[in-house]
Parts: structure tokens; C-alpha cells; sequence
């Protein structure tokens, strides 16, 4: 009787092991198949902090996903830091990054980010700018999706311009003309007025002015078919030599050699200077009478251009890459499609005054009507060109930096002498570049 009861009790308890397994069983899979994918995003932090919440809050609500985002340090050198070295350890976690314009040669040659081409071909492409997509493509195949586009502009003392009766210039020559015209004949009223400012300090922000004046002159600068260096050329010696004797202690002051973008913004905005490049962020800023002695009294319009050259504006910008490394690659794709869509591109620029990267954003009616320059904006986009596509660019960079402000400093400079040493020293690092066997012959 005990040992029948005994067998008994053995049934029901293998029974009960059998009912607690399938229900744990059960459990997991639906776990498994509720549970939200991850992707890890790295970028920096962005003005607009709420939208950005906002966008990917929706996403994460519409696919069943967790976005989660890594902030990155805020210069682009410090993200650049941070980026690259989880990418050199072959990070898993980095799925998708905000990429500056002048990366994607570097990251390809590393073989650090995918090629996207089969959910981004060439009828995707057509609606952004021609300069970033330009920027992204490597060797024929596209490695970024432009998300934010930016370029050089002139801003211009409107108010100024109308009072002594001049258009815009559209050549270099006339921005000197009527800076010196306007500058004499407000020179009882402000003795600290200058016709120009910029940004010629020796960083990476002379690299973008000085390449605007050198290709507005029909100049080049790196030939990526030969793989040369076309430093000294006449056409870029004959741009830097007026930059040196008509712009640098001339219309503006020599104080300029030492000014970065907040320097230069600061002396437009107090009223300091008819012209002013920049960037298109300084609209915002220069038009709110909180922190502008000129709010409304400014406008915008592209570069100038030498005689027989058209206007340039160097690329700026920042684009979606995915990570070689992603284990995470078809969420990944599929947040990347959803930040640069028509309809997100739109509502960054309505609510937030971002510059986008889609050309049909600055046509439509309900944005123009909220940002009226973004229609000056496209032309100047329109006319973006970026900056040599080197792997090693940031070497690269310091030698033009060094070239552009030594010879621009000096008003004695030997400019000729000086860009044929900077060629001598790219065509140093091109060899390297070619015994790596990342330039072919």
C-alpha cells in the first residue's frame, strides 16, 4: 500500500516538474519574442535635446526597439576620439554614429563602417545635396546619410549696404570696394567698424576660408585621381597672396589670425564689421536682439568668386554611419531611413531651424514661410564643396593649417616657397598611404 501511494506521489510529481517546465518554457519564448531589440547611437549633444527625444521615443514606440544614446564629447575632434577607438576594438555595442563630413575616407580605408547601397541607391540619393553624398561615396560605393547639412556664407550689414547703395557683391574684388567705401564713410560714427571677418586662426576652421578662396579662383588642391598634391599652382598662390594683401590687415583687422567662429560671430553681432563668413547658426544668433546690437538688420548670400570663377562654400555637416561591427544592422538601417526621411528632415526644420540635408525641405512653402533665408540657404548648399577626401586627412589638415597662416601672417611671406614645402610634405604622407596600400598606383 505505501509503495503503491509512493508511486503515485512519483506520477505527480513528475507531472508537476512536466507543467512548471512548459510554463517556464513558455515564458521565455514569449519574453524572447516581446523583448525590445537595442542599438546604441553615439553622437553629440544636440540643441534641440526634447525633439531629438521626442523622434526617437516614437520610434522606439512604432518598432519595438530601445535606442540608446551615448553622448559624445562636443568638439568633432574629441567625438572623433571617442568614436574611432571603439571602432579600432571592433566594439560590438556602436551600432550607429553621427559622422563629420571629413571622416569617411579614414573610416573606409579602416574598413570601419558598411557600405549602404542596398537600402540607399542612387534614386534615395537624388533628393539630398550633391557635396555630401559626394562626401560619403568612397570608391563608388556610398558610406553615410547626409542628416545635417551646412557651408560657408556671407553675411552681409544690410541696413549698411542699402544706405550707401550697393547690391551684394559677387566677386572679391567688389567685397573689398564697398567694405572700404562703407568703412570710410562711417568712420565718425564707428571708429571700430572693419569691412571683413573670418576665421584665420591656424585650426581647421582656416582650412574651410582659405579653401573657399582658393576654389572660387579655379584652384585645386589635391588631385585623389593622381593621387597628387596641387598645392603650388598659380591659381591657389595667386588666392592666398590676396588673402594676404587685400584682406588680412587691410578690410579686416590683424586680429582676425587669431579668431575662431565665436571671435568672428562676436564682432559681426556687436556691430563691428560689414561682412562676415560663417556659418548658417550665426542667423539665429545674430537676429536675436538679446545678444545683437544688428538683429534684423543683417541678410545672408553665397561667397563671392575671383573673375572667371564661380562661388564655393566648404562643406560642413554631420551624416548617419553604421558601424562594420553592428550585430544590430537591419534596426540600425531602419533608424537611420527613419531620421533622414522626408517627413523627419521637416519637422527638424520647422521646430528646430535645422539646416537638413534634403534639397526638398528648402522648397516647401510651410518651412520657407518659418525660416524665409532657407531659400539663400540652398543656393549656398547648392555650391558646398568638400574638403579633400585623404584617409589621413587630420595630418593632412595640419599641413595646409600650417601653410595657410604662415603664409597669410607674414606680409613678406614667400608664399611660392612656403606651398612647395607643403606639397613636398602631403606627397610624403601620399606614399605612406600608397605603401599601405590604401592609394593604388
Amino acid at each position: 500500500m505505501a509503495g503503491q501511494k509512493n508511486y503515485l506521489r512519483s506520477i505527480q510529481d513528475t507531472r508537476l516538474f512536466c507543467i512548471v517546465v512548459c510554463i517556464t518554457v513558455h515564458l521565455l519564448l514569449c519574453l524572447q519574442i516581446f523583448a525590445a531589440d537595442e542599438i546604441h547611437l553615439v553622437m553629440q549633444k544636440p540643441d534641440n535635446l526634447n525633439l531629438w527625444k521626442r523622434l526617437i521615443d516614437h520610434f522606439e514606440k512604432e518598432n519595438s526597439v530601445i535606442v540608446r544614446v551615448e553622448i559624445s564629447p562636443n568638439s568633432s575632434t574629441a567625438a572623433h576620439a571617442l568614436i574611432t577607438q571603439k571602432l579600432k576594438n571592433s566594439d560590438p555595442d556602436l551600432d550607429i554614429f553621427l559622422m563629420d563630413v571629413i571622416w569617411p575616407s579614414e573610416l573606409v580605408s579602416a574598413g570601419w563602417v558598411q557600405a549602404l547601397d542596398d537600402f540607399f541607391p542612387p534614386e534615395e540619393q537624388a533628393d539630398f545635396f550633391p557635396a555630401p553624398i559626394s562626401a560619403c561615396t568612397i570608391n563608388g560605393k556610398i558610406y553615410g546619410v547626409p542628416f545635417e547639412t551646412s557651408g560657408g556664407l556671407l553675411y552681409y550689414r544690410k541696413d549698411l549696404l542699402e544706405k550707401y547703395g550697393f547690391p551684394p557683391p559677387d566677386t572679391w574684388d567688389r567685397l573689398v570696394h564697398i567694405a572700404k567705401y562703407i568703412v570710410d564713410k562711417e568712420r565718425t560714427h564707428n571708429p571700430a567698424l572693419r569691412g571683413y571677418c573670418g576665421q584665420f586662426k591656424q585650426y581647421e576652421g582656416l582650412v574651410c576660408d582659405m579653401q573657399e578662396f582658393v576654389l572660387s579662383n579655379r584652384g585645386k588642391l589635391f588631385d585623389n585621381i593622381t593621387g597628387e598634391s596641387t598645392i603650388n599652382t598659380s591659381q591657389n598662390i595667386a588666392a592666398v597672396k590676396y588673402v594676404r594683401d587685400e584682406i588680412i590687415g587691410k578690410i579686416a583687422s590683424r586680429g582676425v589670425l587669431t579668431y575662431e567662429e565665436p571671435e568672428a560671430m562676436h564682432s559681426f553681432i556687436q556691430g563691428n564689421a560689414v561682412f562676415l563668413r560663417d556659418w548658417p547658426y550665426t542667423w539665429e544668433i545674430a537676429n536675436n536682439s538679446e545678444n545683437s546690437r544688428i538683429a534684423g538688420k543683417i541678410d545672408i548670400t553665397v561667397l563671392p568668386h575671383f573673375p572667371g570663377g564661380e562661388s564655393v562654400s566648404t562643406l560642413g555637416g554631420w551624416q548617419f554611419a553604421l558601424s562594420s561591427f553592428s550585430r544590430e544592422k537591419d534596426i540600425a538601417i531602419k533608424f537611420i531611413k527613419y531620421m533622414t526621411s522626408p517627413t523627419v528632415q521637416k519637422i527638424f526644420a520647422l521646430e528646430a531651424s535645422q539646416t537638413c540635408a534634403r534639397r526638398s525641405v528648402y522648397n516647401d512653402p510651410e518651412v520657407l514661410r518659418k525660416n524665409p533665408h532657407f531659400s539663400k540657404l540652398r543656393e549656398s548648399f547648392d555650391k558646398a564643396r568638400p574638403r579633400p577626401a585623404i584617409p589621413v586627412y587630420p595630418a593632412y589638415s595640419d599641413i595646409l593649417q600650417v601653410f595657410y597662416h604662415s603664409a597669410i601672417t607674414y606680409p613678406d611671406s614667400k608664399i611660392e616657397e612656403l606651398a612647395k614645402e607643403a606639397d613636398s610634405k602631403v606627397q610624403q604622407l601620399v606614399e605612406m598611404l600608397y605603401e599601405a596600400g590604401i592609394f593604388k598606383r
